[in-house]
């Protein structure tokens, strides 16, 4: 099968070679790849892990391979998984909880940007407490994190601010639910019960000293990659 691999001496370092198929565990199922995701995350990894390193977690296919347990979807049925890497391949296995059907009416592409990113947003919000008629602002609000973030604080019942870094991301987020979308928080100024912040640095500094009595800041991320310095006096 192909399937991408860590290699210094390619461009990017990262290469597209013919690997060996998947040898499963008893719980794992094999998926035919039809679509994956790129994450922030993996991008950083691809200078820092060895050479023939084999990324990729976001992915969604057909299972072309049953787990020998019992568990998890039939062959043949689309799902949608979270894979501890591989999945930037045609084949990858992923341990059967780890995958879930996929509806008719939601494309793979659709799917494959769902795991890590939705799943991150809908952690970093429960962590932050009920928000039905709260204020919460999301930094980054047009990233991967942030786009499921303003969707899901939205659909809660939480009054939503959105942090942009331009005005030509504006309309995009606006048509995500929120409540107002801001590209610099002194557009903003109100207190928020709960901050989502991905960005780091100066913006979440920015954020904590616009938080109301006992609001909480739940930072997932530093794609600023600043770093953030605080002070109280």
């Amino acid at each position: 099968m192909l399937g991408h691999i860590t290699d210094p001496s390619a461009p990017g370092g990262l290469a597209l070679r013919e690997l060996s198929d998947p040898s499963p565990e008893r719980d794992q199922v094999v998926v035919a790849v039809v679509a994956y995701a790129v994450n922030r995350g993996e991008l950083h990894l691809l200078q820092a892990r060895p050479d023939g390193w084999q990324p990729g977690q976001d992915h969604a296919g057909v299972v072309a391979r049953a787990a020998a347990d019992g568990s998890g979807p039939p062959e043949g049925t689309r799902v949608v998984g979270l894979a501890d890497g591989g999945a930037w391949s045609e084949r990858v296995a992923v341990p059967s909880y780890r995958v879930a059907p996929l509806p008719d009416g939601v494309d793979f592409e659709q799917a494959a940007a769902l795991p890590v990113a939705g799943l991150t947003a809908l952690r970093a919000l429960r962590t932050g407490g009920a928000v039905v008629g709260r204020r919460v602002l999301v930094t980054g609000a047009s990233g991967g994190v942030g786009t499921f973030a303003v969707q899901l604080a939205s659909i809660a019942g939480a009054e939503v601010t959105a942090l942009v870094s331009g005005k030509h991301r504006v309309a995009a987020v606006e048509s995500l639910g929120a409540d107002a979308v801001i590209t610099d928080l002194d557009e903003g100024a109100e207190p928020f019960d709960v901050v989502l912040d991905g960005v780091g640095g100066k913006v979440m500094v920015d954020a904590i000293h616009r938080l109301a009595p006992r609001g909480i800041v739940v930072a997932y991320g530093l794609a600023g990659e600043e770093p953030s310095s605080l002070s109280f006096r």
